[in-house]
């Protein structure tokens, strides 16, 4: 078992944290103390390390204390937690060395699995998959589609499938699912985030809205701007764990920016599709957003680059596009503006509008591509 060592100001968390790790019951709990020197020199005993520090009290110290261990002994690996977590303080923790960043108060069932990753990741043990596949569309710049292809790839999922695909609407202040949609749901997400503890497979798919006669179930944003700081980051988490015990496919809209909401889609996703459109200020916002994943610890295997809206004569081609951001695209998604427009005036997916088009061939097999089925060696039709 791996030596374990908690460092926090409180005995209460320290005494809760203990507990945690017993019940994992991989990781041996050696000590917790609030004395970082105490802390060091057990770490120096140890063949391989694991500590969790609260960063909630001597935040600079905690911080210094996190930078020398993790360059001292390569073998050691960091988590921090805290009371006042922020985006600036979560960025700082990475790069002083830290493999991850927990929120408190702890959700026991998201904490636990937390704990059986680093696990995996420490001992080469490859964890248990879930069937399910998560797979979120971001980009840190508004305006680039990130709607339009995550309603367009949700729907074709579940017609490619048959399988169930929840389309989860994370943008809390200007989220438009519904309305590509032209969905008037009854409950939305901040309804199953207070309903956590009776979620399951029957709730979800009774309460969540089910677009006509598919397997897709759409999972609304809460329709008040000021329900955006009364949903904990946790809750978010969570939630992603009980959608990945009921649906096949979960196909994340995300805000832009790196607000809480967006990290914890990020953190949970399997696949994630980095949006961009192809001109040179749009590509140096991605290759930003590319370093900052990686400084957040963020798996580059997952991290995916699509360009939407893209043209063969463009000034930059896919070749110099790859080139500024030192990774190969993923997909391309043509540029249509009609067709497009005319769904999303009309509130329905592009295929509706026309599904011979050069787009909706495109996100056809988009959907193909990321699915497991076998229609992806069956059913494979060329986008010109």
């Amino acid at each position: 078992m791996i030596g374990t060592i908690v460092i926090s100001e409180s005995d209460s968390t320290i005494k809760l944290l203990k507990s945690y790790i017993n019940e994992v019951g991989k990781f041996n709990f050696l000590a917790g103390t609030s004395d970082f020197s105490k802390a060091y020199d057990a770490v120096k005993e140890l063949s391989s390390a694991f500590l969790i520090v609260d960063i909630s009290g001597y935040q600079e110290q905690a911080l210094n204390f996190v930078s020398k261990v993790t360059s001292d002994f390569p073998y050691c690996t960091v988590v921090t937690v805290s009371d006042k977590p922020d985006m600036d303080i979560i960025v700082r923790t990475m790069r002083v060395g830290a493999s991850d960043f927990i929120p408190m108060p702890f959700i026991k069932e998201v904490f636990i699995n937390k704990l059986n990753m680093i696990y995996a990741q420490m001992t080469g043990e490859k964890p248990k998959k879930s069937k399910c596949r998560v797979i979120s569309i971001y980009s840190n710049k508004g305006g680039v589609g990130k709607t339009s292809i995550a309603s367009n790839l949700a729907l074709e999922l579940a017609k490619i499938t048959k399988e169930n695909v929840a389309l989860v609407d994370l943008n809390f202040q200007f989220g438009d699912v519904t309305t590509f949609l032209d969905l008037q749901p009854s409950f939305n997400i901040s309804h199953m985030l207070q309903n956590l503890d009776k979620l399951n497979e029957d709730y979800l798919l009774s309460t969540m809205e089910r677009y006509k006669e598919t397997s897709l179930y759409v999972l609304a944003d809460p329709p008040y701007y000021s329900h955006e700081d009364k949903i904990p980051v946790q809750e978010i988490s969570r939630l992603f764990e009980v959608l990945r015990n009921a649906f096949s496919y979960v196909i994340v809209d995300t805000s832009s920016g790196f607000n809480k909401q967006a990290i914890s889609a990020l953190e949970n996703s399997d696949l994630v599709f980095l949006l961009t459109i192809n001109n040179l200020p749009a590509l140096r916002n991605c290759q930003r957003c590319l370093e900052l994943f990686e400084k957040m610890g963020i798996e580059k295997e997952k991290i995916q680059i699509l360009i939407n809206r893209f043209m063969e004569n463009d000034e930059i081609s896919a070749d110099e596009a790859e080139k500024v951001l030192g990774k190969s695209l993923y997909w391309k998604i043509p540029n249509n503006y009609f067709t497009m427009m005319s769904a999303i005036n009309k509130g329905v997916p592009v295929s509706q509008v026309n599904p011979d088009s050069n787009v909706a061939l495109s996100f056809k097999n988009l959907a193909l591509l990321v699915s497991d089925s076998l229609y992806r060696g069956n059913n494979y039709v060329k986008s010109e």
